[in-house]
């Protein structure tokens, strides 16, 4: 594991108490941060938050603020994939339920903690979208569509923070083993290996070492960006 320098920063980490989160968690405080994660799942050093709500965030930020100081990175990895249906087939109950955690979530918690970055004027925010909002996957669009819109909220956050030492980027994963799986058809897991050149699905690990360097103060000059673990199925 190549070692990168997080000592004394303090993370935010979304949807961190299980698969991609738990990894991006565990990752941070190997190197050296002081990781506070954010679900609705908790534990001895998470909190509970409902992304999804306005009041939720904003008393998780004032809690994390007074507990560890101020916050340096921001991983917002909370996300859900809704069911496997055609479009002409979703509810609308399933389409506004994958956009409050996926979309929603990452407006609100990165609006919750952008003001303090640019106070201090340091930051560093990864946002956790997908492969599918560049491509789009069939029976997914609620979920494909809320990806891409996380793309293109990374990419105006990191213009609108580009005046300040505080970067915004993104990840575009292919799918990797978590309870996301638990979500979808083996029919649509089946598919998505396919779509794969390397030919398996992403390693957890794999995930959180590209975040930890995103995060890190090396990182200086990349912001708005998309960065790819696709293991070869994006065209761009």
């Amino acid at each position: 594991m190549n070692a990168i320098d997080l000592a004394g920063r303090v993370a935010v980490v979304t949807g961190g108490a299980r698969g991609i989160g738990a990894a991006v968690c565990a990752r941070l405080r190997a190197s050296g941060a002081v990781v506070v994660a954010w679900d609705l799942d908790t534990s001895d050093d998470g909190l509970a938050v409902d992304v999804t709500c306005e009041l939720s965030v904003a008393a998780a930020a004032a809690e994390t603020g007074a507990r560890c100081g101020g916050i340096d990175i921001l991983v917002n990895c909370a996300g859900i994939a809704g069911p496997t249906a055609n479009l002409w087939d979703y509810s609308l109950e399933d389409w506004r339920r994958v956009q409050a955690v996926n979309v929603d979530g990452t407006f609100l918690v990165s609006r919750a903690l952008v003001p303090g970055m640019i106070a201090r004027n340091y930051g560093r925010i990864v946002n956790i979208a997908s492969i599918a909002g560049k491509e789009g996957n069939p029976c997914a669009a609620a979920y494909s569509g809320s990806k891409a819109a996380v793309i293109a909220m990374t990419k105006s956050l990191g213009k609108e923070l580009a005046a300040y030492d505080v970067a915004v980027n993104c990840v575009t994963p292919a799918a990797a083993r978590t309870r996301i799986f638990d979500a979808v058809t083996q029919e649509f897991i089946d598919y998505m290996l396919a779509k794969i050149p390397r030919g398996r699905f992403l390693e957890l690990d794999e995930v959180a070492a590209m975040v930890a360097w995103l995060v890190s103060a090396e990182n200086s000059f990349s912001t708005g960006a998309v960065f790819d673990l696709s293991g070869g199925r994006a065209t761009y």
